[in-house]
């Protein structure tokens, strides 16, 4: 008899506010017999924090713990080969269970395929295997949400771009853009804080570090400390106000 295999679950369980999980996720979650979650080491991981009280005795918990995050590495490494190198290792220990019948969630803060590591397992794994994704709610509506900024009006277009991107690529696509939400400061927030400057937007822009979470920061974009923005801020430049 033909073993049944088991779904890979890619599961979006929101911002930071364990309020925030969907109804149909957390049904998913309880259900699941084993729960895999990204992680630094020696870290709890902010997805997990989400849903931890709601986990029962019986899921087995299978962290994938990244090898590196986002210090420098010594040649010839790379860190798109480590970390390429990783995302297989972890496909292949999340398909021994799918081979052996158990469904895996594979939680994601956010949303799965909004920036999720849970997207390099599905690439990997979901023309093999039955897949099913779960949306959640993004940090950048998150941090609409708590900042009370509209972010498009009408016809306008939104840009979401990241902070990694060349001065000049990002000055560039910002000043296209009718709206925009710039993820992954961190250290490139100098960078950013620059070009909106230059392009005279600065006093539109509206920053927010860990949206919903408990330990939530709203900081005018002119009194941000520089070195202390942390990878999970972010910054909206809000569409014009339209009067309807």
């Amino acid at each position: 008899m033909m073993q049944v295999r088991g779904r890979l679950i890619g599961l979006g369980v929101g911002p930071g506010d364990p309020e925030l999980i969907t109804v149909k996720a957390l049904r998913l979650l309880r259900e699941s017999p084993v729960i895999a979650y990204f992680v630094a080491k020696g870290k709890k991981g902010n997805a997990f924090g989400i849903i931890e009280g709601h986990l029962q005795d019986a899921q087995t918990l299978m962290p994938l713990v990244y090898p590196v995050t986002t210090e420098a590495l010594p040649a010839p490494m790379s860190y798109e080969q480590v970390i390429s190198d990783f995302y297989d290792a972890s496909s292949a220990d999340v398909a021994a269970h799918l081979d052996a019948g158990r469904d895996v969630a594979v939680i994601c803060e956010g949303d799965p395929f909004f920036y999720g590591s849970y997207m390099y397992l599905h690439d990997r794994l979901a023309d093999r295997y039955e897949a099913q994704v779960i949306p959640g709610v993004c940090s950048m509506l998150g941090g609409a949400s708590v900042l009370g900024a509209p972010l498009v009006y009408r016809n306008q277009s939104l840009s979401v771009l990241s902070g990694v991107l060349s001065h000049e690529e990002l000055k560039r696509k910002l000043a296209d853009a009718d709206a925009a939400v710039i993820m992954k400061l961190g250290r490139n927030f100098p960078k950013v804080r620059l070009v909106l400057e230059e392009l005279g937007l600065a006093e539109r822009a509206l920053y927010v570090e860990r949206a919903t979470m408990a330990n939530q920061k709203i900081v005018p974009l002119d009194q941000v400390e520089p070195m202390s923005s942390p990878y999970f801020s972010l910054i909206i430049v809000p569409g014009e106000r339209w009067q309807g």
